[in-house]
This record gives C-alpha cells, sequence and structure tokens, in this order.
C-alpha cells in the first residue's frame, strides 16, 4: 500500500453539506468512499484557510486514488490535489538511481 496526502477545499455547495452534515457526517462518507476502492484512512483533519480539509490515505496503487479523486471532484463539493508519498526508504532508493540530466543552459 501507498501513502498520499489529499488536500481539499470545499466549493459553496461543499460548505453547505458540511453546515448540514457536520464534520462528523462528512468522515463518515469519506470513510466510506476510501475503503471503496479498498483504500484506508490514516487520518483526516479540517483546517481553516487556504485548504478546508487535509488526509492521508494508504491505498493499493494510483488507479484507487485516481478513482476517488475523479468521484468526488466530480461531485462539485470539492476540489482536491493528491501527492504521493515517498517513505525515507523510498526516496533513499530513488536517490540511488544513476539520472542522466542536464540542467538548462549547463
Amino acid at each position: 500500500m501507498a501513502k498520499y496526502l489529499v488536500q481539499g477545499r470545499y466549493t459553496a455547495a461543499g460548505l453547505n453539506g458540511l453546515l448540514k452534515e457536520k464534520a462528523s457526517g462528512r468522515k463518515a462518507a469519506v470513510q466510506a468512499a476510501v475503503k471503496s476502492v479498498k483504500a484506508k484512512m490514516d487520518c483526516l483533519y479540517f483546517l481553516n484557510g487556504g485548504t478546508d480539509v487535509v488526509m492521508i490515505v494508504d491505498a493499493p496503487d494510483s488507479a484507487a486514488v485516481a478513482a476517488l479523486s475523479v468521484t468526488v471532484c466530480a461531485s462539485g463539493g470539492v476540489d482536491l490535489n493528491v501527492t504521493p508519498l515517498l517513505t525515507v526508504e523510498e526516496l533513499d532508493t530513488a536517490l540511488g538511481l544513476a539520472t542522466k540530466y542536464r540542467a538548462p543552459g549547463a
């Protein structure tokens, strides 16, 4: 399973739904959606500012997270930004790979 950071910003319609259902109602709905793609919600937090909600999801693959993201965004209630998270070991592996790259103008 891979971990993903999911950041969301509610639309006006989404905020109206949040007011109606409360945070606990949204958490239950999000947990059900995450479970439907065979993923697991590690945590969910609500924020004040440019981002309204963040969660960490353990998902079997990128396709599962993409399916969740497209469905959620298509609802019109929230816009999502999904970022894959790397463990220290995964980044060390990546840093050990030989990469051929030339910087612009170099």
